[in-house]
C-alpha cells in the first residue's frame, strides 16, 4: 500500500483513500476543473480494488469535492456556490451568483408547455378553475455543470408573449418585465425541503436516481403585491448551499 492507505489502518480503505484524494486537492495536486485519475490508475496506485476507488469517489461526488463527467472521467469541483433566501425580499439571481463566484451561468430549456392551474395555483393566483398556467422548466447550469431544474409558473392569459421568447441564456423575468412592465419584487413566502431524484430529473442534473435535493418552493408578488410568479427549483445538494 502506498501514501497512508493501508489494511491496518482504523478506519475503512475507502475513507481512507477518500482522504489521500481530499489531500491532493487541498494541496493543489488535483486543481479545480481538472480531471482525477481514472478508477484504474487509482487502484493501481494504492493497491486497492476498484470496488474500494468507486465507493471512495462517490462519497467525494456525495460531498461536493468531485463530480463526474458521462465518458470523460471525474473532476475536481469548485467550491460549492452560496444563495441566501430571502423570504420579505428577493435573493440574489442565480446569474448574479455565479457571476460573484467567478462561473458562467447558463441554461438548457427542458420543456413549455400549458397547464390547467391546481387548486393551490388557484387561490394563489386568483384564478377560475379552468385557468391556465404556463410553466417553464429549464436546467440551470454553472460553467457546464448542472446545478437546478428550474420551474416557473406563471397565468397564460397574461403571459402568452413568454411562450415563444428564447430563454436559452436570458432572464425570465426580465422579459417579464420587457412586455408586461412587471418583475417580481418580493417573495410572499419560501419553503425548502428534502427530496430524492427521481429518474427524469436525476438523468438532466447528471446525478444518480435517488440522490438528495433540495426542492425551494417560491411564491412571489411583484411591486404592487400582486401575485406574478410560482417557482418549483430542485438544486442538486452538493453543488449549493443555502443560507436563511
Amino acid at each position: 500500500m502506498s501514501n497512508g492507505v493501508t489494511k491496518t489502518g482504523n478506519s475503512p480503505l475507502y475513507e481512507q483513500l477518500s482522504g489521500e484524494i481530499l489531500g491532493k486537492i487541498s494541496a493543489g495536486e488535483y486543481p479545480e476543473g481538472e480531471r482525477i485519475p481514472s478508477e484504474a490508475e487509482l487502484s493501481d496506485a494504492h493497491s486497492v480494488s476498484r470496488i474500494t476507488v468507486r465507493r471512495a469517489i462517490e462519497n467525494l461526488c456525495a460531498e461536493g469535492y468531485l463530480f463526474k463527467k458521462q465518458g470523460l472521467g471525474t473532476f475536481v469541483s469548485k467550491p460549492k456556490m452560496s444563495r441566501a433566501l430571502v423570504h420579505g425580499g428577493l435573493a440574489k439571481s442565480f446569474t448574479e451568483v455565479c457571476t460573484g463566484s467567478g462561473r458562467v451561468p447558463g441554461s438548457k430549456i427542458v420543456k413549455r408547455e400549458i397547464v390547467l392551474a391546481r387548486p393551490e395555483e388557484q387561490r394563489f393566483f386568483g384564478l377560475s378553475g379552468d385557468a391556465l398556467l404556463l410553466h417553464i422548466c429549464r436546467i440551470r447550469t454553472a460553467d457546464n455543470q448542472p446545478v437546478f431544474q428550474e420551474n416557473i409558473y406563471v397565468p397564460y392569459e397574461q403571459n402568452k408573449l413568454l411562450m415563444t421568447e428564447d430563454f436559452v441564456d436570458g432572464s425570465i423575468f426580465t422579459s417579464m418585465e420587457h412586455f408586461y412592465g412587471r418583475k417580481p419584487k418580493k417573495n410572499r413566502s419560501v419553503t425548502v425541503e428534502a427530496v430524492s431524484a427521481s429518474a427524469v430529473i436525476a438523468s438532466q442534473l447528471q446525478i444518480s436516481k435517488g440522490d438528495a435535493l433540495l426542492l425551494v418552493t417560491t411564491h412571489a408578488d411583484d411591486a404592487d403585491n400582486e401575485p406574478i410568479y410560482i417557482g418549483r427549483q430542485y438544486y442538486v445538494g452538493n453543488r449549493y448551499v443555502m443560507s436563511l
